[in-house]
């Protein structure tokens, strides 16, 4: 992975050993984290990692993933907004959501799928909560030859609610809540350098560095 921008540089080392990593990790080629947080002005413009590779955009709901995404991916994102959205369209409008989110959801996923076969660069929309689906995108990255990175969007509960009233479009407090155990766990796991199995790397990113960052592309060699 390669930072472009006013700090451009490679990723190309693993995170150092420091107290509290994993056993596991020492001595090995520990994943490679990258923390973009609280670097105002200094943030990089551009993600590039290597062609095929996967990336896994996470965040609490209204943190900014589908706009990152639409904004920086151009073409190569899957997000399940999309999905909804089309369904959307067909539905009678006085049709609660929650009747058809079962089909919403084989769509996105079945569009995910074709994508991973594809063998193409592909970045994904996640919500935090799935676990599953990072483990299915980690053994798809590895049967095609390629790695899976992360990307963590760390906004306040109040900002992401912010995000949420802007688009017309909130989840429950159940939900949300949810939300934010999954997602706290995924950055506290990432700044600790415990990524998810078979995660190459993480970056993390508040809204000023997601802000800035105008394109995730695959052309690092």
């Amino acid at each position: 992975m390669t930072l472009q921008g006013p700090e451009a540089y490679a990723t190309t080392a693993g995170v150092p050993a420091r107290p509290g990593m994993p056993a596991r990790l020492l001595g090995t080629a520990a994943p490679v984290l990258r923390d973009l947080r609280d670097r105002v002005g200094r943030s990089p413009r551009a993600l590039d990692f290597a062609p095929g590779d996967v990336v896994v955009v996470s965040g609490l709901p209204g943190s900014g993933k589908s706009t990152l995404i639409r904004r920086a991916a151009r073409g190569l994102g899957i997000d399940s907004q999309d999905a909804r959205d089309r369904w959307d369209a067909r539905m009678p409008r006085m049709l609660p959501y929650a009747v058809y989110r079962p089909l919403v959801r084989i769509a996105h996923y079945a569009g995910l799928r074709r994508a991973l076969r594809s063998g193409e660069s592909v970045v994904v929309h996640d919500c935090g909560t799935q676990t599953w689906v990072r483990r299915w995108l980690a053994r798809e990255a590895r049967r095609r030859g390629s790695a899976l990175h992360l990307v963590l969007l760390d906004v306040s509960p109040a900002v992401a609610r912010a995000g949420q009233r802007e688009r017309g479009r909130g989840v429950s407090g159940y939900a949300f809540a949810r939300h934010r155990r999954a997602v706290g766990r995924l950055i506290s796991d990432a700044e600790r350098g415990r990524l998810p199995q078979g995660c190459a790397s993480a970056v993390l990113l508040d809204r000023d560095a997601a802000a800035t960052l105008g394109r995730i592309g695959f052309d690092a060699p």
